[in-house]
């Protein structure tokens, strides 16, 4: 019975693998932020792209927000000051210990996910199976986004 389950677990990984490090590297590019334009900044239209499949499941660039209204030559109020958006004032040193946190667990995901295959592939005997589920897992979701 172990050895039925082993072999499913298996099985199971290598089809699912290929998502798994679509969504670790993806989700660790947009835990900064870089899939969005701010600033000066501009993400290159793959990132855009990818990030977009990542939430919305298509593959396509979003178009560019419009700018934000230009405060007067006083500044912004008190009042303007205060409701300003997380984001203008900047993220406090918990979200970004946050942050960087959930990057480490993306990254080891990814490392963890390759060790995974890697000892997979050197230790299933229906190697060829294997591969076909891998190829399947990598494939069937491409083929979704193009259709």
């Amino acid at each position: 019975m172990m050895m039925l389950v082993r072999l499913w677990h298996h099985y199971i990984g290598f089809l699912i693998a290929p998502s798994v490090l679509f969504f670790a590297l993806t989700g660790s590019v947009q835990l900064f932020g870089l899939h969005e334009a701010h600033g000066g900044y501009r993400p290159p239209v793959l990132i855009e792209k990818l990030a977009s499949v990542h939430k919305d499941q298509v593959f396509r660039a979003k178009p560019p927000r419009p700018p934000p209204p230009q405060t007067s030559a006083a500044g912004p109020t008190a009042t303007q000051r205060a409701i300003r958006p997380e984001r203008e004032r900047g993220p406090k040193l918990n979200t970004i210990l946050l942050k960087f946190w959930f990057l480490a667990v993306a990254l080891g995901l990814v490392v963890s996910t390759c060790l995974g295959l890697w000892i997979g592939f050197n230790h299933v005997r229906r190697r060829k199976t294997a591969l076909i589920l891998f190829a399947i897992g990598a494939v069937v979701p491409v083929a979704l986004l193009l259709i």
